[in-house]
């Protein structure tokens, strides 16, 4: 689509926040590098703004797959150390991950960086951990089921 100027001011005179603006002429069928250039903003916001609201819309409709969010790349960004040790998670980090105020992440270090995960990303950490050491085909939950059932049928025929 060539940009059209007038159109694009049209399209977005009223709309109170530039991610409103880049929202609305993505779905206009603006190329990301026109809206950048239109609204006088870094390409890279304008894609980290519209890739979080697809992986937004995928997760509300339920096509969600915890691979799309930790393979999602955002540029680094620097951070400072505040009052108390405290730092501020960028918006954009915040997001892409899901989170808000409230929330409970997990920090470690590794090899002189320091991590912070969600408590989901941990669980699937350990579940691929664990996924190493179960043959595949195997179910855990029904072996567990198995074991309780016999159980039940010894203490029944002992008692």
């Amino acid at each position: 689509m060539i940009p059209d100027k007038r159109q694009m001011e049209k399209l977005t005179r009223g709309l109170p926040s530039k991610s409103e603006k880049m929202r609305t002429l993505a779905g206009a069928g603006y190329a990301r590098t026109d809206i950048a250039r239109f609204l006088g903003a870094r390409y890279q916001f304008v894609r980290n703004v519209l890739v979080q609201d697809e992986m937004r819309k995928s997760k509300q409709g339920g096509a969600h797959s915890a691979r799309a969010v930790s393979s999602e790349r955002l540029a680094p960004t620097k951070v400072r150390l505040g009052p108390d040790g405290r730092i501020v998670i960028p918006a954009a980090l915040r997001e892409a991950l899901g989170l808000k105020e409230g929330d409970t992440l997990i920090a470690s270090m590794d090899q002189g960086e320091l991590r912070l995960m969600t408590i989901q990303a941990a669980v699937r950490r350990a579940q691929a951990v664990l996924r190493q050491f179960v043959p595949e085909g195997v179910s855990l939950v029904d072996e567990l089921l198995e074991d309780r059932r016999r159980e039940v049928e010894q203490e029944e025929q002992d008692g």
